[in-house]
């Protein structure tokens, strides 16, 4: 072989190597340019013409649109709250006679059939069931003749007085407590207070009837007088002060007069009952209800500032307004059961 084409195959790999550098440079340079181009196109696009379209597409609201949305906004706030009264001072005394009718038909039949309740616990031997009727109470000189209900929570007094649970029913020895709300569905001890020394009250129960009369009216500071071991004492309790606004309790006290009914053993003792129980305590049971009821309200009005855009003004209120007064009364019922349980 000869010199020369001894170089030739030699430098043969050497210049194919710098070929395929250059190609892979040159293509390397021709991408980049590219994806600069687009680098550089892209900003336009998203500047210029995007906006551009969502602004065609979507439309900015005029300043009367957003002044007419926040006046319906605040319309539809005021509805709920006038919800909220009209539940508390109408429709809520409208349930509670509504309740009132439908317990003292329950109770009367128990009283003909024998099965009225006579202790704490019923014919079975369990825990009489909160919201049962337990006794009949007439306070002649108020006109009130309401139906007892066994529980003093705040649910429960929605439906009328209620028996604390831990004390003696009427008629039996020792004291039976009577719970009933001032003004809130009803309010059927709102004149509780007014009572007089002497004046008659009469309660029915499995037992028969008892009748007392008022020997003390007690404020917030005053003591229970001693009551005898073997006689029968009935104090009504509700709230002393302004109306939703009372911080303290007017209790009523009544001595039994004739014979004492037999006292069935206590199953529930003093202390034992739960705190919503109490006197001007609330129920927690109110306020997972409460919270669904207000994201619905929120719900309500977004959907009638929505609807003010899309139907017009009087299709919103036709539809609107009585859906908000609906939730407004459906939250006012829920705010009456976490409110103190006498108001």
């Amino acid at each position: 072989m000869s010199e020369s084409a001894t170089s030739t195959e030699g430098t043969a790999p050497a210049n194919a190597g710098a070929v395929l550098r250059r190609s892979f440079q040159a293509a390397r340079a021709f991408v980049g340019s590219g994806d600069g181009a687009r680098r550089s196109d892209s900003p336009r696009i998203i500047e210029t013409a995007a906006p551009a379209a969502l602004r065609r597409a979507i439309g900015r609201p005029s300043d009367r649109t957003l002044l007419r949305a926040s006046a319906w906004g605040m319309v539809v706030f005021a509805t709920l709250f006038l919800g909220l009264l009209l539940h508390l001072f109408v429709l809520s005394g409208l349930a509670e006679h509504r309740s009132q009718s439908i317990l003292f038909s329950k109770f009367r039949a128990e009283l003909a059939l024998g099965t009225a309740p006579i202790g704490q616990v019923d014919a079975y031997g369990s825990l009489l069931k909160q919201g049962a009727p337990v006794a009949l109470l007439s306070i002649p000189s108020l006109g009130i003749k309401d139906t007892v209900v066994e529980g003093t929570s705040g649910r429960t007094l929605l439906d009328g007085p209620g028996h604390r649970r831990d004390t003696p029913l009427p008629g039996q020895s020792g004291i039976s407590v009577v719970y009933g709300r001032q003004t809130a569905y009803g309010g059927p001890f709102a004149k509780v207070g007014h009572l007089k020394i002497g004046d008659t009250i009469t309660t029915t129960t499995g037992q028969g009837e008892a009748s007392y009369q008022v020997t003390d009216i007690r404020h917030a500071g005053d003591k229970a007088p001693v009551l005898p071991a073997t006689a029968g004492r009935l104090t009504l309790v509700t709230a002393d002060g302004p109306p939703l606004m009372a911080g303290a309790v007017t209790r009523v006290d009544a001595a039994l007069v004739g014979k004492v009914f037999p006292t069935p053993q206590a199953v529930l003792r003093p202390g034992t009952l739960t705190p919503a129980e109490n006197a001007l305590a609330s129920d927690p049971s109110g306020w997972l209800l409460l919270f669904g009821w207000g994201e619905l309200a929120l719900l309500v009005v977004v959907g009638v500032v929505v609807a003010l855009r899309r139907w017009g003004r009087w299709h919103t209120w036709i539809v609107g307004m009585p859906l908000a007064l609906l939730v407004g009364v459906e939250m006012a019922k829920q705010i009456v059961v976490v409110m103190p349980n006498l108001y």
